[in-house]
């Protein structure tokens, strides 16, 4: 047993010398104290694996950074963006931090950038009619803006400007030197926007997105210089910390192999780097070819609007229709559409269907149109599509009294000739009346003024000859045709008119019998 023991110390320790001298030669050819590790990361492996990496001074490094003191919801999954809820009206802070490294951007130091924040969509689909979808909102909510600065609470912001035209945006001067916080509110709920409010509908998420530019040499504040953005979706007061307490209790019934699939709610939202804005410094929401407006004042675009004055709704002044050339054909060119469109006060939209034909019009739907231009020019767009006119509230037919059957009864009548003469000029008369033919008169306001205007524009008088309206009364009296009167017109009534000599011999009267 012996014997054994001392023949397995024979062979370890041989085992042992052999091992030593097998690395005894290691690094001897590299020099005493030659060895290095950059050595080895310079073979050719090493290299290409490393050319796939960025270098460390391309990296890039955002000049500024905006945080929002608002929690992110905890029902995102990993890699997606993050998303806010807020509530409507309620002041939010957005922190604006300077991120610059030292020699970073150093012609703004010890001077101002302008930021502008704004709430757009981030829909692609509802981006595409930003312009429409608010003007519909402005429709609906009149005198609102949908972004609004909470200036009381707000540091550091200077010049606050907001353009009364461009109701989803805010600029401002700020320090990048100083502590800045902007306080927003934003007054649209997300559910307004969706194509069916029966309740219960999701609503549409909106971003966050704040520019900044720096002063160029001119004074303007067009360079830009960093943009951000985030998800958000608002809802009315109170429903955002009610949806997240629900995406809290949510994830909480989830194992904890589920939640990995999940971020974690953080309470504050950093705003991650985006492209400017399209229409970035000097636009918010202006899809028009027409210069961009400043912030100093609202713009007001004027149209060429046709002529409405017309005695029916489909423009029948003489009997004959004049509808029939407002009417968008299918066959009209891109052209002829556009032309359709500046004529009907729809300029706004021109760009929009810059591509349009009259057949690619007319195919679409009411809501279509609703969805693209939104809800009140969309409806109107449809109505004028469809020759849908606005219903009289009011219609009397008229016609002009035969002149001559009138002065040969009256002369029949002063000469004293037997009755047969008086029989001839009253059968002559109701001859005439056979033949005469009715204009019909569309009211739309039951005013005496519009009786004056449509009669002049039926039977071709000049509105300024017309001195006053009488309707024959009892015996012959001569009533003033008033407001009252008109309202107390029965609908589809006949009369007959005539005119007579005004007493100053400036225009006439109008009689209606």
């Amino acid at each position: 047993m012996a014997w054994v023991l001392k023949m397995d110390e024979v062979i370890e320790s041989g085992l042992v010398h052999d091992f030593d001298a097998s690395l005894s030669g290691i690094g001897q050819e590299l020099g005493a104290g030659a060895y290095s590790m950059s050595d080895v990361l310079a073979l050719p492996i090493f290299k290409q694996e490393d050319s796939s990496l960025p270098p460390e001074n391309e990296a890039q490094h955002p000049p500024f950074q905006y945080v929002m003191c608002a929690a992110t919801s905890p029902a995102v999954k990993l890699y997606d963006e993050t998303l806010t809820y807020l509530n409507q009206g309620q002041s939010y802070e957005i922190r604006m931090l300077d991120n610059r490294k030292a020699g970073d951007i150093p012609e703004i130091n010890g001077k101002l950038v302008k930021s502008i924040i704004r709430v757009v969509f981030h829909d692609r689909r509802l981006q595409y009619t930003e312009h429409q979808q608010l003007e519909g909102w402005k429709w609906n909510r009149p005198g609102d803006r949908l972004l609004d600065l909470d200036i009381p609470m707000s540091v550091g912001v200077i010049d606050i400007k907001t353009n009364p035209s461009q109701l989803n945006a805010v600029e401002f001067l700020w320090d990048p030197t100083k502590c800045t916080s902007a306080f927003i509110q934003v007054h649209c709920i997300s559910t307004e926007f969706t194509p069916r409010k029966h309740g219960g509908e999701k609503g549409v998420p909106f971003r966050i997105q704040v520019d900044t530019f720096k002063q160029t040499e001119n004074g303007e504040y067009t360079d830009h210089l960093h943009s951000a953005s985030c998800q958000i979706k608002v809802f009315k007061p109170k429903g955002a910390d009610r949806k997240q307490k629900t995406d809290r209790e949510k994830m909480e019934k989830r194992t904890a192999h589920e939640k990995e699939k999940y971020q974690p709610s953080y309470d504050t939202t950093i705003l991650t780097e985006c492209s400017p804005w399209p229409d970035t410094p000097t636009t918010f929401v202006n899809n028009s070819p027409t210069p961009a407006p400043t912030f100093t004042s609202a713009q007001h675009n004027t149209y060429s609007v046709p002529d409405s004055n017309s005695s029916s709704p489909n423009h029948q002044g003489d009997g004959t229709s004049q509808g029939s050339g407002d009417q968008l054909h299918p066959s009209a060119t891109i052209q002829e559409t556009q032309q359709w469109l500046l004529k009907h006060r729809f300029s706004t939209y021109t760009r929009l269907f810059s591509n349009f034909s009259g057949a690619d019009l007319l195919k679409l739907t009411r809501e279509d149109l609703v969805q693209i231009c939104g809800p009140a020019d969309g409806i109107r767009l449809y109505n004028a599509l469809k020759s849908r006119s606005v219903r009289p509230r009011l219609t009397i037919y008229v016609c002009q009294e035969p002149v001559r059957s009138i002065q040969l009864e009256r002369q029949d009548a002063g000469n004293g000739e037997s009755s047969n003469g008086a029989i001839y000029a009253w059968c002559l008369f109701m001859f005439f009346l056979f033949l005469a033919v009715y204009h019909a008169i569309y009211l739309e306001e039951m005013a005496a003024s519009e009786v004056t205007r449509k009669l002049a524009l039926a039977f071709n008088i000049p509105l300024h000859q017309i001195n006053q309206v009488y309707r024959q009364g009892p015996t012959g009296i001569h009533i003033l045709v008033s407001d009252q009167m008109v309202q107390n017109f029965q609908d589809e009534s006949c009369f007959l008119f005539t005119t007579i000599k005004a007493e100053n011999g400036e225009g006439f009267h109008i009689i209606l019998k």
